[in-house]
């Protein structure tokens, strides 16, 4: 059994993350941030193989604009990754993002700093001190001659203490290096300064297998010292690839434990056809019983679901009093909307036994016409329910600094 180092305890959206909560697994998008819908599709992706937080970079006014449409319809906890513009983390937090991540290294305005960590305080956003070796401030590299890890943790606790001036205390750290060695000093010089959270990792670990092994050599030192709160791989890969070794290098180290059924489901919004919460319950009561290795997805409405989802193995979408059945994204049935959750599980059956290609090869002909006028419907009825055109508008006047 590992002891754990105790730390403060904070919450990222749903996710509670330090203060023995268990470690979470953190990966990031490779998408461009305004396409919204392929950032999306990337975001289930990343849930359905073990990420429990994702982040999405926030470069520019166009990205934070597409947060406040990402954000309500992720089914994980977003984190905007804030480069050098200080405004463009006051419109993520606007676009309701659940945490930042703040490199000393890029924002360096002690002003800038502090009037972000105020505007995240009054939401109740946590800030990563993301320290990253490749960033260093030009002065700590000028004092220590390399980016060592001495450096690193001055540089975080630098930024710390800007923060604690203006009484923000919602901090987790990271203090990244690519070389393994250092990376793991870092981590233990900081654990002995810091009683925050630790996101742990190695930054710019490269491509599998020498990526993978780099990461686990240094994240699992650490996770076995009892150091550490949340982990992310950072490989040169697919980030879905990311997102399933972090998850199973846990489950190895007995810090998680192994998942059977994977059930993600939308957080429901404005759009929403049918109580999710209750149909999502449901479908994993009678799956779970069925002991099936798939994952499935119950998704609000069948405007985005099908698409958002198109990485489950199955799912089931709402709209008009119908259940829109899907595999890998592809509508096969339409069912009333009363026995969704009865051709789920049938459909669940099948597949198992047949397989994708089969099941698809099975598909009702009119399916995929049937979810399409559903969703014009649903368009036209419905409009914009969940304000995201007013709100994008608002969070690009704060990116723009109108």
């Amino acid at each position: 059994m590992i002891e754990r180092r105790r730390t403060r305890p904070l919450k990222v959206g749903s996710v509670a993350v330090g203060g023995g909560a268990p470690v979470s697994v953190q990966s990031m998008t490779t998408t461009k941030t305004a396409d919204v819908d392929a950032t999306l599709a990337q975001v289930y992706a990343l849930k359905g193989s073990g990420a429990d937080i994702v982040r999405i970079t926030c470069n520019d006014a166009d990205a934070a604009a597409a947060l406040a449409e990402i954000v309500p319809r992720s089914p994980v906890p977003i984190v905007a990754d804030i480069h050098f513009q200080y405004r463009l983390a006051l419109a993520a937090l606007e676009a309701g993002v659940h945490g930042l991540r703040l490199n000393p290294g890029n924002i360096r305005n002690p002003a800038h700093i502090k009037e972000v960590a105020i505007a995240a305080g009054e939401r109740g956003v946590p800030i990563r001190v993301g320290v990253n070796a490749g960033s260093l401030d030009k002065d700590l590299l000028e004092k220590y001659g390399a980016p060592v890890p001495e450096a690193l943790v001055e540089s975080a606790l630098h930024e710390i203490h800007l923060l604690e001036e203006v009484d923000f205390n919602d901090i987790k750290i990271s203090v990244k290096h690519s070389n393994v060695p250092s990376m793991v000093e870092a981590y233990r010089l900081l654990a002995d300064r810091v009683d925050y959270p630790l996101h742990l990792g190695v930054t710019e670990a490269g491509p599998p297998p020498a990526g993978l092994m780099k990461s686990v050599a240094g994240i699992a030192t650490l996770l076995l010292e009892g150091i550490g709160d949340t982990i992310r791989f950072s490989l040169t890969a697919d980030p879905v690839e990311e997102a399933e070794a972090g998850r199973k290098l846990l489950e190895q180290l007995g810090l998680r434990e192994r998942a059977g059924l994977d059930l993600i489901a939308c957080p429901s919004c404005g759009r929403a056809e049918v109580d999710v919460i209750a149909v999502a319950a449901e479908a994993q009561r009678v799956l779970e019983a069925e002991n099936l290795p798939i994952q499935v997805a119950v998704m609000g409405c069948v405007v985005n679901g099908p698409g958002e989802a198109r990485e489950a193995d199955i799912g089931i979408a709402a709209g008009r009093g119908k259940g829109h059945l899907f595999i890998k994204g592809n509508v096969v049935r339409v069912v009333p909307e009363s026995e969704m959750v009865a051709a789920l599980l049938d459909e669940a059956r099948k597949l198992a036994s047949e397989g994708v290609e089969a099941r698809l090869a099975a598909a009702d002909g009119d399916a995929e016409a049937m979810a399409e006028q559903a969703a014009s419907e649903l368009l036209a009825s419905q409009g914009d329910p969940n304000q995201v055109r007013e709100l994008r508008e608002r969070v690009a006047r704060v990116a723009r600094g109108e």
